[in-house]
């Protein structure tokens, strides 16, 4: 039986970013989770800012995928290969970030039907930034399913340390739990 494909993906790109620890505790709540048919969640982190897309550079559409860069052609290899992805996201100005944005815009197909969780984090738990986002991934045609946002102060340190109460795990769970049963390899 082969496994659900679960990506986890990094937004933040700064310097002193905090995503990767937040996306420890997302790997971490996926750990030994299986999918309702009994098939095990194999899980991959991508992180943006290894991946280091430069700004839009493809000269076609992405829609006609026919990308001509070499970076283009493994990030869409590795978005064609995940069954459910989860975004874990910073809150900038009330916004996600324009790697975020960046990264999405590279492909089109790979999102189709794409089952996306999103776990945002800053000074409001990201609420803003998670509505903003929704709006780009409905209209690439992903499956958005909401999850928790961790606030600055209540259960996040601006050093990146996860403390997340019942309701930010039992949202975590949820989530995680909604993704995988509507993978894409399920249907």
């Amino acid at each position: 039986m082969a496994p659900v494909r679960v990506s986890v993906v990094i937004a933040s790109t700064r310097p002193t970013r905090i995503g990767h620890h937040v996306a420890a505790w997302v790997v971490e709540a996926l750990d030994g989770l299986t999918a309702p048919d009994g098939r095990p969640v194999e899980v991959t982190v991508h992180d943006l800012r290894e991946i280091a897309l430069p700004f839009l550079d493809e000269p076609g559409q992405p829609a006609d995928g026919n990308y001509t860069h070499d970076h283009t052609r493994r990030w869409s290899a590795a978005m064609s290969a995940t069954d459910a992805l989860v975004l874990v996201m910073p809150e900038y100005n009330r916004g996600y970030n324009a790697a975020l944005k960046n990264a999405i815009d590279y492909l089109y197909a790979e999102w189709e039907g794409l089952p996306v969780g999103l776990v945002g984090y800053g000074w409001h738990g990201a609420s803003y930034a998670k509505s903003a986002l929704r709006q780009t991934l409905e209209r690439v045609k992903m499956t958005v399913v909401d999850g928790p946002g961790l606030s600055f102060g209540q259960t996040l340190t601006q050093e990146g340390e996860v403390g997340a109460d019942d309701a930010a795990q039992a949202a975590l769970g949820a989530m995680l739990a909604e993704l995988v049963a509507g993978a894409r390899s399920a249907s």
